[in-house]
């Protein structure tokens, strides 16, 4: 998988967009000659039914400083232009911000020509007829998207400065159980708590096969065992966000009922982007599956317990769902980077970001990072690593050398919530936008008439 050094379009930079039919559908298209390929957005072809086709090879997408990988590609939609209809097999690409993006491959196939001045685009049909379409002026965040065929993560990590230093520390898979820490991670009861249980959840036949597979996969790398404890909550699924594919977690409400809570603080995200100033350069390191780098105490395993269709387990790691995971895993790393934070280093759970002044600055600074990372054998999951940006993506915002802005996907997440019906709607909704309330001139008058309905 190549990594280049990509620049996003500015915010300010007009590009061409417009309403166009694709298979029928009123479909927002987006000519964008910084684009390498054509995209389709995921929830897009979902909603109108499209078939998702397996690629034998996988693709590493780089935009706005973060990366995904994807192997599935809608083939033959049909994009009606004027009185013609050209095709494009756009790959998919979940929460891309736009329905459609028509990039350099398939403009360069069609011998466009894009006159931002004209507003215009002309196309060449398979008919060979020349096609001339006007469309809107549309100011739109281009997240220009860079894609190279898959190489092995030994490969891309050997062109990354700094980082092929540490190949050790972006495995594929976690080494086995993680190794004793100085702090370590406890289930403290409310005193007097007898053993609570619970029946485990129905799944659906897919479920259950996705079920087997994870368990095993668990039993292998020894993060789980089977149980016999008195002890025992519901397994379910989550989806994952932003990858696709389903994760293994516990219900575990029953027992974080009667758990003692950590009260160690999550850090406020607004307070954490306060010691940006200045910087340009950054890279950000996500771990790989950071609560399983965490042992669970021997005396505490039969409290993670957790039942399936097929058998009783317990967890022999930190899992998802218990109540004091977060904070724990906050306090851990905290102690760690102890002498980079607030210096170059921003911590939230299992992100870090580092952040330079210069190039020369982040040489030195992302080296500190990985040792102390190797130090305390912490690993990273390197396709969802990113190094030597000028922009990047973190926690839900846009960071670069001009500041803090919005991430654009999240602004999708406010356009597209349900229109509130209940007390309890209106809270959360308001609590979702009142997370941007720093950019939004005037929010409390915009939202006063909604908060007087809570």
């Amino acid at each position: 998988m190549q990594y280049s050094q990509i620049e996003q379009v500015p915010e300010s930079e007009p590009v061409l967009a417009g309403t166009f039919l694709v298979n029928d559908h009123p479909t927002i298209v987006l000519f964008d000659s910084g684009a390498s390929f054509t995209f389709v957005s995921k929830e897009y072809a979902l909603k109108h039914g499209y078939e998702l086709t397996e690629l034998k090879q996988k693709y590493r997408i780089t935009a706005t400083g973060s990366s995904i990988s994807t192997n599935h590609i809608v083939r033959d939609l049909r994009l009606q232009v004027g009185n013609e209809s050209l095709f494009i097999s756009p790959l998919v690409l979940p929460r891309l911000g736009i329905d459609v993006i028509l990039g350099m491959e398939w403009l360069k196939q069609h011998n466009a020509m894009i006159d931002v001045g004209s507003r215009t685009v002309q196309l060449r049909s398979s008919s060979g007829t020349d096609v001339v379409i006007h469309v809107p002026l549309h100011k739109h965040v281009s997240h220009t998207v860079n894609i190279a065929e898959a190489q092995t993560e030994a490969q891309a990590i050997a062109k990354i400065p700094v980082a092929c230093d540490y190949p050790d520390m972006f495995p594929e898979e976690l080494p086995g159980l993680p190794p004793d820490r100085d702090v370590e991670f406890r289930i403290d009861l409310v005193p007097s708590t007898a053993p609570v249980s619970k029946r485990p959840y129905r799944m659906a036949p897919d479920e259950l096969k996705e079920l087997k597979t994870q368990l095993q996969e668990q039993l292998d790398k020894g993060f789980i065992r089977p149980n016999s404890s008195p002890w025992d909550c519901p397994a379910l699924f989550v989806e994952k966000k932003d990858q696709g594919g389903k994760r293994l977690c516990v219900d575990y409400r029953p027992l974080n009922a009667v758990t003692v809570k950590n009260k160690y603080p999550l850090p406020h995200i607004d307070i954490l982007f306060d010691q940006l100033g200045g910087a340009t350069v950054f890279s950000k390191i996500d771990l790989r599956s950071g609560y399983h780098q965490i042992k669970v105490p021997e005396e505490d395993i039969p409290r993670t317990a957790f039942s399936t269709r097929y058998g009783l387990y317990e967890y022999l790691v930190m899992s998802f769902g218990l109540t004091n995971a977060p904070a724990f895993f906050m306090y851990l790393m905290n102690s760690v980077f102890m002498n980079e934070l607030d210096k170059f280093v921003v911590v939230f759970i299992d992100d870090i970001l580092v952040y330079s002044k210069n190039e020369k600055e982040h040489e030195e600074h992302l080296r500190i990072v990985l040792s102390r990372l190797r130090e305390h054998k912490l690993y990273a999951k390197f396709s969802k690593c990113a190094f030597w940006l000028k922009e990047v993506a973190f926690l839900g915002h846009i960071l670069s050398a001009k500041g803090v802005a919005v991430d654009p996907s999240k602004v999708e997440d406010v356009l597209n919530w349900k229109q509130p019906q209940t007390v309890t709607e209106i809270r959360s909704f308001l609590g979702l936008a009142g997370y941007y309330r720093r950019f939004i001139k005037d929010f409390s008058r915009i939202s006063k008439p909604m908060t007087a309905l809570t």
